[in-house]
């Protein structure tokens, strides 16, 4: 199994690219652009579906020649809701960054005729989950209940400093629906300030697959199974983008049995 942890290459251009081939999956590819103002990213999605997601920043953005217009308008992820796009199946795809710019690429397979659309920032209103310490921030930028795509499931979070998130520790490796569903899944870490740092612990029931991770500033990790908790560090508050796939658009997950109790006070 490929190393869970990824670190960027770089700080300008294409710095992640993260493949069913080199993650070693079958769904979910993620690539982020770092581009500075006047230059330009672009891609084919073949026979893929993607999700742009401006991480930060603004860009001139066109699908198949049509122009979009300006889209973007956070200079950070910890500000404001996130831009996005759809884009699908066979189509190109082009941003030419108005400043300096962070898009992420968001893909996995395509099907059932989905159209390109722009998904404007608030069109999923941000939502609070947890209790306590526990207490993180949710917006969603395609979720299961959307009908807007045929395998992508888009979503980010901030956790303050000194919280956990994706706690109690869930999983969702099965292809078992109803009971749970089988989601390979990203992470895209930011930190801020951004010398901070948090941890991720990746693991399964019988810890035939057992990694905790120092995530810094750019990192992407890779959960293709098992429990996935995250915490932030004490002065540091955590920005993450989770993309999902998998056989169905499903979002069904089974927690941890050991930590069920924590449900009554988160």
């Amino acid at each position: 199994m490929p190393n869970l942890l990824v670190k960027p290459k770089g700080d300008k251009g294409r710095v992640t690219y993260v493949t069913p081939q080199n993650a070693g999956w079958t769904y979910v590819g993620f690539d982020l652009n770092r581009v500075k103002a006047g230059e330009t990213v672009s891609g084919e999605t073949g026979d893929r579906e993607v999700c742009l997601v401006w991480v930060s920043g603004k860009g001139e953005t066109s699908v198949d020649g049509q122009d979009f217009g300006v889209v973007g308008e956070r200079m950070t992820p910890f500000e404001g809701a996130p831009h996005a796009f759809y884009v699908a199946p066979g189509a190109a795809w082009q941003v030419t960054a108005v400043t300096d710019l962070e898009l992420a690429v968001c893909s996995a397979p395509g099907g059932g005729g989905f159209k390109t659309k722009p998904i404007p920032a608030g069109t999923h209103p941000q939502m609070t989950r947890g209790k306590n310490t526990n207490t993180r921030y949710v917006t969603n930028i395609m979720p299961e209940d959307d009908n807007a795509a045929h395998s992508l499931l888009v979503v980010e979070v901030i956790t303050p400093g000194g919280h956990t998130s994706s706690y109690p520790p869930h999983k969702h490796d099965e292809d078992n629906l109803p009971a749970e569903s089988f989601l390979e899944e990203t992470y895209y870490h930011r930190l801020n300030p951004s010398q901070g740092f948090a941890m991720q612990r990746v693991y399964t029931d019988d810890r035939s697959l057992d990694e905790t991770m120092a995530v810094e500033d750019g990192d992407v990790t890779l959960v293709p199974k098992g429990y996935h908790p995250v915490a932030a560090i004490h002065g540091y508050d955590l920005y993450y983008l989770n993309v999902m796939a998998g056989p169905s658009r499903v979002w069904k997950f089974n927690n941890a049995k050991e930590h069920a109790w924590l449900f009554t006070g988160v």
